[in-house]
């Protein structure tokens, strides 16, 4: 399974989203820092889910950042989020 792929399941299971856009950006950053040749090392998120409701800027990134866990968190370099509660 792909990363993205991993990451929308991840995030689907943890917030049931409203919405959810996962957006593999890596081919606009190769050969910058952090590109492993995988193809997968760069991503944009974009999600709304009422989950998010209430809760901090900081909040709703850590949230992200627990539901997708150290495995993926570890393969990929860079993580965009758009977090709408």
């Amino acid at each position: 399974m792909q990363i993205e792929d991993k990451i929308r399941a991840s995030l689907m299971d943890a917030f049931a989203p409203e919405r959810l856009e996962v957006v593999n950006e890596s081919h606009r950053h190769a050969g910058h820092a952090g590109d492993d040749g995988s193809g997968e090392s760069h991503f944009r998120v974009a999600i709304r889910a009422p989950a998010f409701a209430g809760q901090s800027r900081l909040a709703r990134h850590r949230a992200v950042h627990a539901a997708l866990g150290p495995e993926i968190m570890g393969r990929i370099h860079a993580l965009a989020l758009e977090i709408e509660g």
